[in-house]
């Protein structure tokens, strides 16, 4: 299950999709887009996939190579999918052995918890997971290709910037992510018909996504918004939570 989930993200999604039917190469675009704003020392990541951003993002460093003095990287993995959390979870602790992972099952529309259950994964079957606190406030908090797969209009979606801005560190923290548009882009005949297909599956929910409509909801949360449009897919990022 893991090995064909891995399969189907990594090689379908992130390699023949993003670069010829969304025309925005990972390794290009957005793997190094992720790497340059992603801070491992408390990271939550939403809507995880198979873990690819984190495990490629250098995340193994030591107190005596960081001026925080921190020993290790902290990251939170939230998602709706069991199986993704696992996948996305043995997949970074391979990539940085001594990593912290904590998986949160939660749907990201709903405020998160101040705890939850923890699943780690361990070699004895019979172990009871044991409950950590979420953290309150992180430094970065990604949402890569998460809105597209959300039901709903822009403004549906848009409403987890009114909560998710309570998680963000105010001081220096960054909110950042990737969706693929529908509205305001030019797709080729691929693209097209993979909206459709995967709109009526339900894998996609982007019919009325376009860039104005998730812009201006994180205008309305964020001091600091910054956006580029690659190829189909709209590339953000916010600083300096309002009200918080």
């Amino acid at each position: 299950m893991f090995g064909l989930l891995r399969f189907i993200y990594d090689i379908y999604v992130l390699g023949i999709s993003n670069t010829f039917i969304w025309c925005c190469s990972t390794s290009e675009y957005l793997l190094p887009f992720f790497k340059s704003r992603i801070q491992a020392r408390k990271h939550l990541d939403i809507g995880v996939g198979t873990g690819y951003y984190l495990a490629h993002s250098d995340l193994g460093f030591s107190s005596s190579t960081t001026a925080e003095g921190t020993d290790v990287a902290d990251i939170t993995l939230c998602d709706l999918s069991p199986d993704s959390l696992r996948t996305a979870a043995g997949n970074l602790r391979a990539a940085v052995p001594g990593i912290r992972v904590r998986m949160v099952l939660h749907d990201i529309e709903k405020p998160l918890p101040k705890s939850t259950p923890s699943s780690q994964e361990s070699a004895e079957k019979n172990n009871a997971e044991e409950k950590h606190e979420v953290q309150e406030k992180f430094d970065s908090i990604s949402l890569m290709y998460l809105l597209h797969c959300m039901p709903g209009p822009p403004s549906r979606k848009a409403a987890i910037f009114t909560h998710l801005k309570y998680n963000l560190n105010p001081d220096n923290g960054v909110l950042f992510g990737a969706t693929v548009l529908n509205r305001g882009v030019s797709h080729n005949f691929f693209g097209r018909y993979l909206i459709d297909v995967y709109n009526r599956k339900g894998i996609f929910g982007n019919r009325d996504d376009d860039a104005e409509g998730f812009l201006v909801a994180l205008r309305e949360n964020f001091e600091d918004v910054r956006a580029e449009i690659r190829g189909r897919v709209l590339m953000f990022e916010a600083r300096g939570p309002v009200g918080v």
